[in-house]
């Protein structure tokens, strides 16, 4: 097989960047190689600034890839560049909370200071680049600054404004985002659980999450037993909490009782649903929780391996998760003989590289496997075959952050909590028009306008307009539904969803039109191409809409909307995976019942 792209060679800088992974990688590899040609990319990418052809050989002939399918897999992933880049590079978030907060003019005076932003593809001399939602909502507007070098740095900006952006590109120190009550308005509130440490206990201090009670947990779990746990979990009713809500017991049953060996088990940390945070909090402020609970899923499903799959634009949550591992495995609390005993698990960390897509299960698998992240047909499904083709448990964040207090206080107290059918708190990421955003916890079943006054509400003299539920996939609820309960049942009910427990607010100063726009231009964007009714569908509905605002501004006729209509249920009905089944349905829901126009005219 020919391994050379062209004559090229990599730089001695590449050769560094890329041996030093795979001696880190060396032991306990997966079978093939090529599950090292992500993190071989984003090396290659954290180093230099960009991945060359004389980088992209290199990696072939290390993995034994082929030069076709690694060129397919780097030029699927926004964050990794083909073409030159400057060393340092800020990605300004364009999305619906930052929208709302003045990205769009922050993007302006960027274009006045720096030029033009960089396209994906082209080469060129611009540090900056407009991004999709960067998970930084409630503090938005947010930007994601890359400083290639050795070491190499990335992090996160709140509430950028050009000087600050423009002296971290020049290498100057500018304080990141940083945790904070504002993230957390909560913060001291009697009876949370899930956020109950977030802010009081240190996320990089093993002996402080223990002092607090972390591990009491694993150590029932060994009590219990691999069925016991299954058992308390099952009677808990916990529904999973990244979007789907499929019950997490039966999950956990299958993956048990499957024959094949080995078996994996996945966390979803792939969060990328605009206007969703909850689990960037969580591996930030409180990760050992996550750690201490995939170790007993681990056991109680008989899989040995895990994986944190975090996406590319979490840069701090990827270093407090990986922290978190290292001191569990050199406490004996990850890894060999588990507590003592003999129980083997352990984690590893692996970061997206700019992928709406691979929040999809399936999707997250074949990046794992070093494959272009696009969704497989279903079934097979993941708990029969899943990672490398064994049965794989994959549960998001949140899902998995209760399991230690249900293993704790017994299934039945956890289904005590909120309703019959959606049992237990929620984490619900508040952004936009409120005026405390930031992630709160409440029972299922709290009506949203409850939930709204707890931010705040709609800034003093503003009316409220729509409120979007589960992001730019979910669906909108005009003023007359803030007694919607905010439960799976009662949502389902209503039409709407839960979705990822996005909650937007949008206030009478905001023009829809824009943000419709937004949503269809991102699911344009975002569409891995894969299916046809989604590569077509998304770009049909972008350009509907441009008509349909187009229409508006000129005082015309506006365009059919039975011809969205049918193309959103085409997607719906045909497309491989939920980002085309559900790429029309925050705008079909506005169009439907909301006026779109500002009441200032904007």
């Amino acid at each position: 097989m020919d391994l050379r792209l062209s004559a090229s060679g990599p730089s001695p800088s590449e050769t560094e960047a890329v041996d030093a992974l795979l001696a880190r990688r060396r032991e306990g590899v997966p079978t093939p190689p090529r599950t090292l040609l992500l993190p071989s990319l984003l090396a290659v990418q954290a180093r230099v600034g960009w991945v060359s052809e004389g980088a992209l050989n290199y990696i072939c002939s290390r993995l034994d890839v082929a030069p076709a399918e690694a060129f397919g897999v780097a030029s699927f992933y926004r964050m990794i560049s083909l073409t030159p880049r400057p060393a340092s590079m800020a990605y300004v978030c364009e999305d619906l909370s930052c929208r709302l907060k003045g990205s769009e003019n922050l993007c302006r005076e960027l274009e006045n200071r720096l030029g033009l932003p960089s396209r994906p593809g082209e080469e060129t001399n611009s540090p900056w680049q407009r991004s999709a939602c960067l998970g930084h909502c409630e503090a938005a507007p947010a930007a994601l600054i890359t400083r290639a070098g050795n070491p190499p740095e990335t992090f996160e900006l709140a509430e950028a404004d050009p000087s600050i952006l423009a002296a971290s590109l020049a290498g100057r120190s500018v304080s990141p985002a940083s945790s904070s009550p504002r993230k957390t308005p909560q913060f001291g509130q009697k009876g949370l659980r899930l956020l109950r440490r977030v802010g009081i206990v240190d996320p990089e201090s093993l002996s402080a999450y223990r002092a607090q009670g972390g591990y009491r947990a694993l150590s029932r779990a060994l009590e219990l037993g691999h069925e016991g746990i299954v058992q308390e979990v099952a009677a808990s009713r916990l529904l999973g909490r990244g979007g789907a809500a499929f019950p997490v017991g039966r999950k956990w049953e299958a993956v048990a009782r499957a024959k094949t060996q080995p078996r994996y088990l996945v966390c979803n940390a792939d969060e990328s649903e605009p206007g969703t945070f909850k689990d960037r909090l969580l591996m930030e402020e409180d990760p050992f929780t996550l750690v201490e609970a995939m170790t007993i899923a681990g056991f109680a499903t008989g899989c040995e391996k895990g994986y944190v799959y975090i996406r590319g634009e979490y840069p701090l949550a990827a270093r407090r998760i990986a922290n978190a591992i290292r001191k569990a495995r050199s406490a004996e609390l990850l890894g060999t003989g588990i507590l003592g005993g003999a129980v083997t698990f352990d984690l590893e960390v692996r970061r997206g590289a700019g992928a709406y897509i691979c929040g999809e299960e399936t999707s997250l698998f074949n990046s794992i496997e070093g494959y272009r992240g696009e969704p497989r047909s279903k079934p097979p499904f993941p708990v029969e075959s899943g990672l490398f083709g064994k049965p794989t448990l994959i549960n998001n964040v949140e899902t998995f952050a209760n399991v230690p207090d249900i293993v704790l206080e017994g299934g039945a107290a956890f289904a005590s909590r909120g309703t019959k059918d959606s049992t237990g708190t929620r984490l619900f990421c508040l952004s936009g028009c409120v005026a405390r955003p930031g992630v709160y916890e409440v029972e299922m079943g709290t009506p949203l306008r409850s939930l709204l006054e707890m931010a705040g509400s709609v800034p003093a003299g503003r009316a409220l307009k729509a409120v979007l539920l589960g992001g730019a996939a979910g669906s909108f609820v005009g003023p007359e539904g803030l007694e919607l309960p905010l439960s799976f049942e009662g949502t389902r009910t209503a039409g709407s969803t839960l979705g990822s427990g996005a909650v937007m607010v949008f206030d009478d100063s905001v023009d829809l039109n824009d943000v419709l726009m937004r949503i269809a231009a991102f699911f344009r964007e975002e569409s891995c191409g894969q299916c046809v009714p989604c590569r077509v569908g998304t770009v049909r509905q972008e350009e509907w809409m441009h008509r349909f605002v187009h229409a508006r501004d000129a005082h015309s006729d506006a365009p059919d909307l039975s011809l969205l209509s049918e193309v959103a249920q085409a997607m719906r009905d045909a497309s491989i995976c939920g980002l085309g089944q559900t790429a029309g349905s925050a705008i079909q829901s506005a169009l439907r019942g909301l006026p779109t126009s500002s009441g200032d005219g904007k």
